[in-house]
């Protein structure tokens, strides 16, 4: 995003934000003048803000008090006005660490939740790749008696997931070993997407002796897809508490049944994954009503060929200087420790 500001009231823009980030209160024209180190007197800086809140960077929430940022004058500081601090090396080399230590990519996706909610005192999400992308390694499936089969599908990633599917009658483990290797020669490195519509289709051209058993394992790949709750790892909720700009009872609410229900934050980081770096969505921009005094802060990361995404929900006065390197950090090292 250009600057259409002059340097001036570029400034004044830039430091009422700070003020406003730093105090979470109005901030008065008197104040500015004081702490812009621009030789301003007070009623220059008033000027200067009646422009600004003419043109919608501004507005004042009561008839005497200062001035606060509107969402479009967040989307100006974020885009053409804050300079972002570098991580320190000591703190990358410290996510680094902690996330390639762990064994299990499930591990890691905890443990990047947790670096991020710590690190940004902000609900921190973390978006496992779509499934519906994944290639699949082999299918197995085990008897369990009770006319059910446990299939367990295992991912070229190293992922595996299972699944309790019933069938017409009971199976033996060698029908059903049998069934799985010809379903392997079937469906082995396509994806779950694939999976669906290859099987679907050749139960609908042929009633074969393993239709029960490519059934259950359209089921089971259906469950997945549907499933998408387990694909999203959250972190500090609670700390929503601690701003005070997110106290009203009716937005902690709506905050709290959004983070319970995940569906509705699943659209908004599908709408990142074809980010190749950071996103950044300020209230409305969201476009969800819970959001509306939040900003969302994602960042892509890769795992061989599928992309994930994490971020951060924190209030509009975020120290965003800070929070964006930490967020593009962490997706950089849980794509090299996942690698």
């Amino acid at each position: 995003m250009s600057n259409p500001l002059d340097p001036r009231a570029s400034k004044l823009l830039h430091d009422l934000i700070e003020h406003y980030i730093r105090a979470g209160e109005p901030v008065g024209s008197a104040t500015l003048a004081r702490e812009c180190g621009l030789d301003l007197s007070p009623a220059t800086v008033r000027n200067v803000l009646a422009q600004l809140e003419e043109q919608g960077l501004i507005t004042a929430p009561h008839a005497s008090a200062g001035r606060v940022p509107t969402t479009q004058g967040f989307r100006l500081f974020v885009d053409a006005l804050v300079h972002l601090e570098p991580v320190p090396e000591a703190l990358q080399q410290r996510i680094g660490q902690a996330l390639a230590s762990c064994g299990d990519p499930r591990d890691a996706l905890r443990r990047a939740a947790d670096l991020l909610s710590g690190l940004t005192r902000c609900v921190s999400l973390v978006r496992m790749p779509r499934r519906e992308d994944q290639a699949l390694a082999q299918v197995d499936l085990l008897p369990l008696g009770q006319q059910r089969v446990l299939v367990v599908l295992v991912f070229r990633d190293g992922e595996v997931q299972n699944r309790i599917a019933r069938t017409d009658r009971e199976y033996s483990l060698r029908e059903l070993s049998r069934s799985a290797r010809a379903l392997n020669r079937q469906i082995a490195g396509l994806t779950l997407a694939e999976v669906r519509q290859r099987i679907l289709g050749d139960l609908k051209a042929t009633r074969s002796a393993i239709d029960q058993a490519m059934t259950a394992v359209v089921g089971a790949a259906e469950s997945l897809l549907e499933d998408s709750d387990q694909g999203v790892v959250m972190a500090g909720e609670r700390t929503v508490l601690e701003h005070s700009d997110l106290d009203d009872l009716g937005h902690v609410r709506a905050l709290f049944q959004t983070f319970d229900e995940k569906r509705s934050l699943l659209h908004l980081l599908e709408r990142s994954t074809a980010a190749e770096r950071v996103r950044l969505f300020i209230g409305e921009e969201s476009g969800l009503n819970a959001l509306g005094p939040c900003s969302v802060i994602t960042a892509p990361y890769r795992v061989g060929g599928q992309v994930g995404v994490l971020g951060v929900i924190g209030p509009r006065r975020m120290p965003y200087q800070r929070v964006i390197p930490i967020v593009e950090t962490t997706a950089r090292a849980l794509s090299q420790a996942l690698a």
